[in-house]
């Protein structure tokens, strides 16, 4: 086993592929970058296991970088008596808040009621809610009165209204938290490189014994070897499963939740507003994110999995046409600022592709080969996902007896309270204030229109592994999801930065930001459509 220290090697990429690839052999080697595989990494490098982790394009690209932003128990699962998922997510959810207090915040929540029933239903599955909370509650729900609720959520339909239900949740930034995850399993020794694609298995007789690893920037290829292998790819997972059985059949039942972005005029207020029926059967909520407000989500089920998932224009049409209706503002399409897409890895079951009714439960699966697979699962419980897979893994490598540390580990946070305006850079808070500070250019803006300033990009670049334009503005500012339109003008600026620092050339850049624009129209709400 490794002892956890704080320099055991620097987070950037060139740092993380050198450990990744010099030949030792690692107990964990995990596949998958997004939320449950650098949970894994975390909580197995915390307990002192030799981890190595692989993600075939950025950390959360796939789908870890586009949820709806709460972290929370799932009320519409307590309606469908799902009581242990709900039991189970709400203690993750205080825990999270308790681990990373710098990311998460808590989220008042309010249902509109306009029927006579509604306070008696919701009151009591709201009072059932706190209840399974129980110690690590964000608070207790409460009625409001029509007054109250008009006041609390601007721009709310008054007619018809009585009052209202309010109830605490948690919201944060996926990708923050996530760069954070990888910080916090760099120091504990884990070597986490993105960019780097599994395209094999390697073997003992019938059992993996490690992985071919292609880097994705040089070409190179290289071996990996490992007393266990994770398939932490979410959505992917099936995918990574027929490398070792072309025959696999599928365990996971993907589907598609799109989200679009407004200006925060449309209903100005530090609370959510939950729609919880809707023509589809899901929830929809309004959540106040970055100055923006986020409506979200569908549930389309797919057949594939494509790693850039593009919103059809009847989920669009959809989110407008609901929240138009708890609205005095009606937005239209011209007034979508973003519109983006995400995968849920769901578990399969049986031959129906209907999503709507399928929880939110994990699984963790070992197949023939000794492959340890992850299944279904969400955010807010990647943390006990992680502590099973580990478990699993450590029995089945005959890893020597370690007790889980994450319950109360703490994430990487601020090591200063005087950081306010740079708080969601978690650690590196008062170094970004400091690099900005150090340099007039860096503290120009890149976009008048938004805050985001040249040194914030300067730092992703040097010293959180932002290889690309997409990496910095969708997944590090992630100005890409808030405005897909100021993204693209912040491009060519950003592409010259990122060449700057690497050495690449005038064609580099050129073609960089066509690369990202060509990805960024898909953000838009005018462009987007049925898919291909």
């Amino acid at each position: 086993m490794t002892t956890p220290t704080t320099d055991d090697h620097a987070f950037t990429r060139e740092a993380q592929l050198a450990k990744l690839t010099a030949g030792e052999l690692f107990d964990l080697f995990v596949v998958g970058g997004g939320a449950t595989g650098l949970g894994v990494a975390v909580d197995a490098a915390s307990r002192g296991y030799r981890v190595a982790l692989c993600e075939q394009s950025d950390f959360g690209k796939g789908t870890s970088s586009r949820s709806t932003k709460l972290v929370h128990g799932g009320v519409r699962y307590l309606e469908q008596g799902h009581v242990g998922l709900v039991r189970s997510a709400l203690y993750e959810r205080g825990l999270l808040r308790q681990n990373a207090p710098h990311l998460v915040a808590r989220l008042p929540t309010i249902v509109p009621l306009y029927r006579w029933w509604e306070p008696f239903y919701y009151r009591i599955g709201l009072a059932v809610y706190d209840l399974l909370a129980g110690r690590l509650g964000f608070g207790r729900s409460h009625r409001l009165s029509r007054a109250a609720t008009l006041q609390r959520l601007s721009n709310l339909n008054g007619d018809g209204l009585t009052g209202g239900v309010c109830y605490f949740d948690g919201v944060f930034d996926d990708t923050r938290l996530l760069i954070d995850l990888a910080q916090t399993a760099v120091q504990h020794g884990a070597a986490c490189a993105n960019y780097t694609r599994v395209d094999g298995f390697l073997y003992d007789g019938p059992k993996i014994i490690g992985a071919k690893v292609t880097d994705l920037e040089s070409g190179a290829m290289h071996t990996v070897q490992a007393k266990v292998v994770v398939n932490a790819a979410g959505p992917f997972g099936d995918a990574v499963r027929t490398l070792s059985d072309p025959d696999a059949d599928p365990w996971i039942q993907p589907s598609q939740g799109t989200h679009i972005v407004l200006d925060r005029s449309f209903m100005r207020s530090d609370a959510a507003m939950i729609i919880p029926k809707t023509s589809d059967g899901r929830v929809v909520f309004a959540v106040p994110w970055h100055d923006r407000l986020l409506v979200g989500t569908t549930d389309t089920a797919r057949d594939d999995t494509p790693l850039e998932p593009q919103p059809l224009a009847s989920e669009i049409d959809f989110l407008l046409e609901t929240v138009a209706e708890y609205l005095t503002n009606k937005p239209t399409r011209d007034d979508i600022q973003s519109v983006f897409a995400g995968l849920r890895p769901r578990v399969k079951q049986g031959e129906s592709k209907a999503t709507g009714k399928l929880g939110r439960d994990h699984q963790v699966r070992v197949d023939d080969a000794g492959l340890v697979t992850v299944l279904g699962g969400k955010w807010t419980t990647y943390r006990k996902m992680a502590e099973d897979c580990v478990d699993r893994c450590a029995e089945l490598g005959r890893l020597a007896p370690a007790a889980c540390k994450t319950a109360s580990l703490p994430i990487v946070a601020p090591q200063s309270d005087d950081t306010t305006a740079f708080r969601h850079y978690g650690a590196n808070a008062a170094a970004v204030r400091a690099l900005i500070e150090s340099d007039q250019a860096l503290a120009e803006r890149l976009d008048p229109e938004l805050l985001y300033t040249v040194g914030e990009a300067v730092w992703a670049i040097r010293h959180e592994m932002a290889r690309t334009v997409e990496d910095v503005l969708s997944r590090r500012l992630r100005v890409l999801l808030l405005d897909a339109a100021a993204a693209m003008r912040m491009a060519p600026r950003v592409a010259e930065l990122i060449a700057a620092e690497r050495g690449y050339d005038a064609t580099w850049v050129a073609d960089e930001t066509e690369r990202f624009n060509g990805v960024a129209r898909g953000y838009l709400a005018s462009a987007s459509g049925e898919r291909n």
